[in-house]
């Protein structure tokens, strides 16, 4: 049996993606958004690849990655530094 888009278990799957996508994206605006916002990026690729039903929700997480990592461009930029903190 070849697994194609419509198969129940790839939709499902890139279902699942579309949301890890999504919440790792807006996770990723907080903390770790060097690692998240391209993981969120993939994911959200991924997802729209297969066919997603969730496909909002996947160019949510594809807007977001991108998001983490100008957030983290910019607040490095400002700092001068590879890391960044809110703390000072």
């Amino acid at each position: 049996m070849e697994l194609t888009a419509t198969t129940p278990a790839v939709r499902r799957d890139a279902d699942g993606m579309a949301v890890a996508s999504f919440v790792l994206g807006l996770l990723g605006l907080l903390v770790l958004n060097l690692f998240l916002g391209p993981v969120a990026i993939v994911l959200a690729g991924l997802a729209l690849r297969r066919g997603t039903g969730r496909r909002g929700r996947a160019l949510l997480g594809l807007g977001l990655g991108v998001a983490d990592l100008v957030v983290l461009a910019v607040l490095v930029s400002m700092d001068g530094t590879v890391s960044w903190g809110l703390a000072g």
